[in-house]
Formats: structure tokens, C-alpha cells, sequence
């Protein structure tokens, strides 16, 4: 199966209220996987012209703003309007292809991508014309759930020790973390549950 790994940095948690910074996608495919080092990637940073945010999040994407203060070319830089048609073009160029209508239809996998980065990618200008998701997404904690000791779905950083990663820290870049989501995946592409399920 071929999905898109896809994360977000964020200027605060309100997808009405607070912007878009980073996107990134990896695309994977579960049946040819690729080192990460080669995989397909995409990453833009926003330029707005004005933020709004959380101190707290402002500041864990101190280095993003840093990046969209600097005036020499970045070809990472994007308008939110540019976004979305950019996303769009990176997978048409990756052999994903459109519907009569012109939009771009995946599957999506990222750590709480159904219940945060999806609230934000439908702010997005273009949403749904460009680029839209299956109703159906991966995320990793599912895999990694203890269901007789956990309370709630796993972080990503216990995904990762659960996983025993040498590297348990999240870096809230989005693409080493869309990159994370990959790796954190690839352990459950061989042996699929249902296979143990007598039918």
C-alpha cells in the first residue's frame, strides 16, 4: 500500500485561530520500502504576514520563524495559497493520480493526524480541490498500545521507546517526525494481524 506520511509544526492548537508553519510528506510504499534516506520527500514553511500563537508553540518553532525572517531564497518558502497546489503537484510527480475533478486523494499516516494536523490542512486554502484525504488514517500509537496498562493512546515518544529506537526524543521538525511515522510503521508491514485470524 502507498500512504503519505504527513506532519505539521503549528503556530498554537486552534486550527481556526493559529497558522500553518511547516508541512512535510514522506511517500511510502509498504511494499517496495525504500531506505528513508530516499524517499520521496516535500517540506514548505509558511510565510504569513502576520503570526498568531501560543508562546509555547512560537517558541518550539523558534527555528521556523528564524527561517521565514531571512531574506535569501529559500525554495521552501511558500504562501498558505501556494501550499496546497505545491503538495499537489509533488505527489502527481510521485505516480499518485487524480480524480475526474482534479484532486489528489490519499492515504494519510501521522502521529494524531485524524484529531490535529486534519483540522488544520481543512483551513488551508485549496482543501479538497487540491489534495484530501481518505477517511481512513494510520497512526502509529494504534500499533504501539498496551491495551491492559494504557490509559490512552501512546505519545510518539513512547511509540518510539516501545519500538526501541536509540533516538526516543521527538524533534517537532516535521519531516524527521513524518520520516518517524515511517519507521515506526514498517515493523507491521510483514506480518499483518488478520493473517493469524482463522476466517
Amino acid at each position: 500500500m502507498r500512504y503519505v506520511s504527513l506532519d505539521l509544526e503549528t503556530s498554537g492548537p486552534n486550527p481556526s485561530r493559529h497558522q500553518v508553519l511547516e508541512l512535510a510528506a514522506v511517500v511510502e510504499d509498504s511494499r517496495r520500502p525504500l531506505p528513508l534516506a530516499e524517499l520521496p520527500a516535500f517540506r514548505r514553511v509558511v510565510r504569513h504576514s502576520e503570526y498568531l500563537g501560543t508562546a509555547g508553540a512560537l517558541a518550539l518553532n523558534a527555528r521556523l520563524l528564524v527561517e521565514l525572517a531571512q531574506k535569501i531564497p529559500n525554495p521552501e518558502l511558500c504562501s498558505p495559497d501556494e501550499l496546497l497546489p505545491q503538495l499537489r503537484e509533488f505527489l502527481l510527480a510521485h505516480g499518485f493520480r487524480p480524480d475526474k475533478k482534479e484532486c489528489v486523494t490519499v492515504t494519510m499516516a501521522g502521529k494524531n493526524i485524524a484529531s490535529y494536523d486534519l483540522g488544520f490542512l481543512k483551513e488551508l486554502p485549496g482543501w479538497g480541490t487540491f489534495v484530501r484525504a481518505e477517511p481512513a488514517m494510520l497512526d502509529p500509537a494504534t500499533f504501539y498500545l498496551n491495551w491492559h496498562k494504557d490509559s490512552r493512546l501512546p505519545t510518539m515518544s513512547i511509540c518510539k521507546a516501545r519500538a526501541r529506537f536509540d533516538d526516543r526524543e521527538v524533534a517537532h521538525e516535521a519531516l524527521a517526525d513524518a520520516l518517524d511515522v515511517v519507521r515506526l510503521l514498517r515493523p507491521f508491514y510483514e506480518l499483518p494481524v488478520y493473517q493469524q485470524v482463522n476466517g
